[in-house]
């Protein structure tokens, strides 16, 4: 009988919590953009990351040698990248588009590996990346997302900013997911919460105001998305080859949409079909071929 490590096809109980994983992912965005609506959206993420620390405060140590290089994935994966999409939540118009949008960190993080780590891409890759910016920009000229495209920019340079991050995340050794989740937190919440005393107003407000939802929602986002979901898929990215995983990871979109038709009413016109289609064909085909991705989920 193989061991975990070669296996390729996952056993029913972990395509189980594969899917879990992902449907925890896919309602997060729910969760988020419910969240910026109660909270101003930088306020939002700084409380999110640091509730993060606080509880993972606990495994918190230095990594000799790497600090630098897991300061700048802290500081694109979480603070900048986190702003930037939060931002963005609060001003797109639907769950439909941001979810596809959010999607666009795998081809990116590829790209981000031709420029930066000089690895090569292939024809299928190349098509897969084409394939998803072609199903965004399709999603871009829906007359609903026109409305609210300057959120829909945000998202999307908030994936590019993330991607960044995922290089540096790479390039780290000997760090476990929740020794990575506890510096992001310890780093980008005094970030996320200086620039939104800067930038923005009613904090103390939002604290008093803020109704059930909006706490359960900085509660699901922060031990729900982060921890129980993040936990189960690097169990499952060390049992099996990534290549096993990863394409599956598009079923948080389709989650996502599902719950922004449910929770929001939110219409799938027939362009958001189509573009989120073609542009999840492609991320299935980027992350198929990409041995080495990783996906820090929303």
């Amino acid at each position: 009988m193989p061991n975990d490590a070669n296996r390729h096809w996952l056993t029913p109980a972990d395509f189980a919590l594969l899917v879990l994983a992902n449907a925890i992912w896919g309602v997060n965005l729910v969760a988020a953009k419910l969240g910026v609506g109660e909270f101003p959206p930088m306020f939002f993420a700084g409380l999110r990351f640091a509730l993060l620390a606080v509880l993972l405060l606990p495994v918190l140590r230095l990594f000799r040698g790497q600090m630098w290089i897991l300061m700048q994935a802290t500081l694109f994966s979480g603070a900048i990248g986190f702003a930037l999409m939060y931002l963005g939540f609060k001003f797109a118009g639907d769950i439909s588009s941001i979810a596809i949008a959010t999607q666009l960190g795998i081809p990116f993080s590829t790209l981000m590996s031709v420029w930066l780590l000089g690895e090569k891409v292939r024809w299928r890759r190349k098509l897969g990346i084409v394939l998803a910016f072609a199903g965004v920009a399709v999603i871009s000229f829906d007359p609903r997302a026109m409305d609210h495209a300057f959120g829909l920019l945000l998202v999307i340079a908030s994936q590019l900013v993330i991607a960044y991050g995922m290089i540096q995340i790479k390039r780290l050794r000997d760090i476990n997911a929740w020794q990575l989740q506890a510096w992001m937190g310890l780093v980008s919440a005094p970030c996320l919460l200086l620039a939104s005393s800067i930038m923005e107003t009613g904090q103390w407000q939002s604290l008093v105001s803020a109704s059930w939802i909006g706490w359960c929602s900085l509660l699901f986002t922060a031990i729900i998305s982060s921890l129980v979901a993040h936990t189960l898929m690097f169990h499952l990215i060390a049992k099996y080859p990534v290549t096993s995983v990863a394409p599956v990871n598009v079923l948080s979109a389709i989650f996502s949409v599902i719950c922004g038709v449910i929770w929001f009413g939110d219409t799938l016109t027939m362009r958001i079909l189509i573009g989120g289609s073609i542009a999840l064909l492609g991320v299935v085909i980027v992350a198929m071929r990409d041995k080495r991705i990783v996906d820090t989920g929303a």
